[in-house]
Order: structure tokens, then sequence, then C-alpha cells
């Protein structure tokens, strides 16, 4: 190899300012991205900043019936699956302690805001596909219940998916129990 083209070579390698450059660049529209995604976030919490808190987490979720654990995927307006509940806390996927007692469903999540559905409020269970905006083929279990007259579906995946058809069924009767309960008690 002759010299001129030696050091066109290495003029290619050490080309570093155009590199940092790109990269200075790249990095911009990275953190773009990012601001813009967390603004529309922020959004939409403001937009459902008139969502009352959620009930209080008690201690127990009375005698137990089912207890799962796995991942906590996330709450949306019952029947749109994309339309994702970010207030109190609901918005933000982890992982899951599920506990269904005769009270109601405790749901316990580690290093994020645990919450309570009474068991007045389940009207429901089903598995699914997918629920705001994380689909999975072999399916999630959502718990459709209801907070001060808005229907929500909220979204997980056992760490057994097995498990799943067990909690449809235990939620759909507690749901039932407790609607004829609340009937006999109104007569």
């Amino acid at each position: 190899m002759d010299r001129a083209t030696l050091a066109q070579e290495q003029a290619k390698v050490t080309d570093w300012p155009g590199y940092i450059g790109w990269s200075i660049g790249l990095l911009i529209v990275i953190g773009l991205v990012y601001w813009l995604m967390r603004q529309g976030w922020n959004w939409r919490r403001t937009l459902q900043s008139g969502i009352p808190p959620l009930p209080a987490v008690p201690a127990r979720a009375g005698r137990t019936i089912l207890e799962t654990s796995g991942r906590y995927h996330g709450t949306t307006t019952a029947g749109n699956w994309l339309d994702r509940v970010v207030a109190h806390g609901l918005g933000t996927r982890s992982r899951a302690d599920l506990t269904l007692g005769e009270d109601g469903l405790l749901v316990q999540r580690p290093g994020d805001v645990d919450f309570w559905i009474p068991a007045e409020h389940l009207t429901g269970a089903r598995t699914d596909s997918g629920i705001a905006g994380k689909v999975v083929p072999s399916g999630l279990l959502v718990v459709t219940w209801t907070h001060e007259g808005a229907e929500l579906d909220s979204g997980f995946r056992a760490d057994h998916p097995d498990e799943h058809a067990a909690w449809v069924e235990a939620v759909a009767q507690l749901a039932t129990r407790t609607k004829t309960k609340t009937e006999e008690a109104a007569q």
C-alpha cells in the first residue's frame, strides 16, 4: 500500500469531529423523543386528575380465595384496551402479588403503589390477548371493576398463566355473590 492510500485510510478513521457531531445529534434526537413521551404521559395524568382517589388498601383481603404473583400490565377504560389510565399509579407496569379474598382483590406491587378493589366493585374477569399496549398471545387475566361510576379493566399476567381460568371463575363467583348480597340488603 502506498503512502497516499494509507493517508487517505487514516483520514477516514480519524474524522473525529464528524463522528462526535453525529453522536451529539443522535443523542439530542433521542432526548427529544423521550421528553415528548414524558410530556404525553404527564398530559394524560392531568386529563385524568378528576378521577377520585382509590379505596384505602387494607392489611388483608378477608378470607383468601386465591393468590398468585406475576406482572401487572396496567389499567384501561373498560372495552378500550388502548386507553391507559395513569392516575393514582394505575398506569405503571410492575411485579404484582394478587390476593383475591372475600372482601375484594388486593394488588401488592413492590416498589410501586398498591391498590385495592373492593368485592362490590368487581364485575368480572376474562382472559384476553392484550391491554394498554401489551399483547401476549398466550393471554392476560383482565379484571373488570368499577370506580366512582367508571368501568375499568386491569391486566395481569400470572407467573403460571394456566392459573388464569381459575381466577376468571373465582372473580365471577365473588362478583355474583356480592351483587346478590347487595340486592338482598336493598330489599
